[in-house]
């Protein structure tokens, strides 16, 4: 039985990249992230869109009018969620990650989840260029293998 891995992709593909503007200090450090990965990989500036809403409940809402659109080979989703005094943290955060799952299935596209779910800033901070890593340039290469994977399937 064949193995199936993430390999180059053959063709031009687009991507989609909505980006929450709550916690800017950290959601454009992971946009960032992006944004140099993509430029690394030798994408050209009309192989990517990207979308900036409010907050990160209304990154669903603009996924799914970008992957109805059937413009794209994948849909990366950036942003921050950090805890603070009150519930809303847990509300956002189920909200955003099953609003991804949701739309995935339905459109049958790599959308992934590229949204930072912390403690505290630092926490955020360090993940979007700091000791624990890149996860916006994370969100890219995880999207660019889904692809490679579904055209193989």
């Amino acid at each position: 039985m064949p193995v199936i891995t993430a390999n180059p992709i053959k063709e031009k593909i687009k991507l989609a990249l909505v980006l929450s503007e709550f916690n800017t200090s950290v959601t454009e450090r992971l946009y960032e992230g992006a944004i140099n990965r993509l430029k690394l990989l030798r994408f050209d500036e009309d192989q990517y869109t990207t979308v900036k809403v409010p907050g990160a409940i209304e990154i669903p809402l603009v996924t799914q009018r970008l992957a109805a659109s059937k413009q794209y080979h994948a849909i990366v989703m950036l942003g921050a969620v950090i805890r603070g005094e009150t519930t809303h943290y847990d509300y956002v955060c189920q909200q955003v990650s099953q609003g991804c799952q949701t739309i995935s299935l339905k459109y049958d596209l790599p959308v992934i989840f590229g949204i930072l779910t912390t403690e505290n800033k630092e926490q955020a901070l360090a993940r979007c260029g700091g000791k624990k890593g890149d996860k916006g340039s994370e969100a890219v290469d995880t999207a660019l293998a889904m692809i490679s994977i579904m055209q193989q399937i």
